[in-house]
């Protein structure tokens, strides 16, 4: 019989949606010996929290985080909520002896992140860091080309993370446009995934270089009590202007330990792309190419096939053969964004179960924090900077 463990869930917007679904989902696709219980969700309104437990199907909700860490009925807590509060709920439940679940970035600074991580060691608990797009299965078909040597020495690593959603002036001012609740603005958002991927698919960075720029310096403050991030009516619009105080746009250069040189650009002002992730990594015998809004692709170069029969081929990754896909639905049927979280619940149940780390954890957010962290000091001083790990 399968062990249960019960989970209680801080945050209950877009990713408490997005956990939600893979909380409730996972156990239909996958066998797992431990299953998670979708216990509590918490938020700070009752109103919108109560309706979000109906709606996602949760047992019971929460007002206060801190009645929640400390309930003897919870196993493993999710963190979903702004950057800024990461740190203060997830040292809270590791003393309580939980398990738990938190989104990206881990922090808003190496400091807070490395805290987190103490903590969970000192407690002796398994945790795990929401960077979803390593369980992408062409992701995961890339990882496996890669360490079968496919494409030989790395030389490049290539990748974007695009976005448009906050390209007009009239788009409140919103927590994620904070830096005391964000710590970053697109640098945090999406080069944490691409950094991330970076160090899953070639290795350690060793150095980086970058740019910063905030296109439009405030934007009107909301009136409402609630802050949301997409789908705000005219109404919560209102109000006096406020200062932005993080980047709409980031870029830099990177060397890794490798030798590989990387490129990475992260932005919320390129119109018409609505989640452009796209990666491309070149070596010594070929090359791969991957784009997140057509995630059951993964496009593969083989310097090794004939003369005159070369070029890049189209992998569909939904055969069985490949990373997760098995418990899914028929070769060609693919599966969609909000998958990628059911398989990375279904990889902490497995962990669970055989009393090891999961992976991502918070070793890994650590380490994508310090290269945030180099970007941002290589931007303030503008020179390379190293990225080098705490000595002990």
């Amino acid at each position: 019989m399968a062990k249960k463990i019960n989970v209680g869930m801080v945050g209950y917007k877009f990713m408490g949606k997005a956990h939600s679904h893979a909380y409730r989902d996972v156990a239909m696709f996958f066998e797992t010996e431990t299953v998670p219980v979708m216990k509590v969700i918490c938020g700070r309104t009752e109103t919108a929290v109560s309706e979000a437990a109906r709606k996602f199907d949760w047992e019971a909700y929460e007002t206060s985080w801190e009645k929640l860490v400390q309930r003897q009925d919870i196993g493993l807590v999710d963190i979903n909520t702004p950057n800024s509060t990461h740190r203060e709920i997830a040292v809270a439940a590791a003393k309580a002896g939980k398990h738990i679940l938190c989104e990206k970035p881990l922090a808003v600074s190496l400091a807070e992140a490395e805290e987190m991580l103490e903590a969970a060691r000192q407690a002796g608990v398994k945790h795990m860091v929401c960077f979803n797009y390593r369980k992408v299965p062409a992701v995961g078909l890339a990882k496996k080309l890669i360490g079968e040597g496919h494409l030989g020495k790395i030389y490049h690593f290539r990748a974007q993370y695009l976005q448009d959603w906050v390209t007009d002036p009239e788009f409140p001012l919103v927590w994620r446009f904070k830096k005391e609740e964000a710590g970053a603005g697109a640098h945090g958002d999406l080069n944490s995934h691409i950094i991330d991927l970076a160090r899953y698919l070639a290795g350690d960075f060793a150095k980086v270089v970058g740019m910063q720029e905030t296109f439009i310096k405030k934007r009107p403050e909301l009136e409402v009590s609630e802050e949301l991030t997409t789908g705000l009516t005219a109404e919560s619009r209102r109000g006096k202007l406020g200062e932005v105080t993080v980047d709409d746009a980031t870029l830099f250069l990177a060397r890794f330990k490798s030798g590989a040189l990387g490129c990475f650009e992260a932005t919320r002002f390129a119109n018409g792309r609505r989640n452009g992730l796209r990666l491309e990594i070149n070596g010594s015998k070929g090359s791969l190419l991957f784009e997140l809004e057509n995630m059951n692709e993964l496009w593969f170069y083989s310097c090794e096939d004939p003369d005159g029969m070369q070029g890049f081929r189209r992998i569909q990754v939904s055969e069985a053969t490949h990373p997760y896909i098995e418990a899914w639905w028929p070769p060609g049927h693919i599966i969609g964004w909000g998958d990628t979280f059911v398989h990375l619940v279904y990889d902490f149940m497995k962990a669970l179960h055989e009393d090891r780390m999961p992976t991502p954890n918070f070793a890994d957010g650590v380490e994508c924090q310090r290269v945030l962290e180099a970007v941002e000091k290589s931007v303030k001083e503008e020179r390379w900077i190293d990225v080098e790990a705490k000595k002990k």
